[in-house]
């Protein structure tokens, strides 16, 4: 039966070849870790803003019904109750559907400036990156050129 080859020695070789600031790394890390954060807030208050209106919706429609359920003392009163419940139900239908509107208007506004601004953030990040990369690559060609010209001397 074959052995499974291990890579392990060979990755770290291949790595150790390329000349790589951690920092960079750790900087695009950073970055990336406080707009998640940033995201979280934005939907974890939009989800606390959509329970409450739910919240609200929920006990004014239970407090509505109970006006249905109320002893009425002519068949006509239960007729009128119904279209009273009916009526409301639609209004606070209309108003909550618009407050929902308002908390993902809200959600969409706040995530654009964000993804705008983490645009920015990556942007100056691989800006910084390749500078530092180029001046790398700029010293090592310089030095391998003195060494093959020393060694042709």
């Amino acid at each position: 039966m074959a052995d499974a080859q291990d890579f392990t020695k060979m990755m770290q070789d291949m790595m150790s070849a390329f000349s790589m600031d951690p920092t960079t790394m750790q900087d695009a890390f950073k970055t990336q870790a406080a707009l998640a954060e940033k995201m979280s807030k934005v939907a974890l208050e939009a989800a606390e803003k959509s329970t409450e209106i739910s919240a609200k919706w929920t006990k004014d429609t239970l407090s509505k019904v109970g006006e249905v359920t109320t002893l009425k003392d002519e068949p006509t009163d239960y007729t009128k109750a119904m279209t009273d419940f009916a009526s409301s139900s639609a209004e606070m239908a209309a108003e909550n559907m618009a407050a929902f509107a308002e908390v993902a208007k809200k959600v969409q506004m706040e995530t654009v400036e964000l993804m705008l601004a983490a645009g920015k953030d990556f942007s100056e990040d691989a800006t910084s990156a390749m500078k530092k990369a180029t001046a790398t690559a700029t010293k090592t060609a310089k030095k391998a050129t003195a060494t093959m010209a020393a060694d042709k001397a």
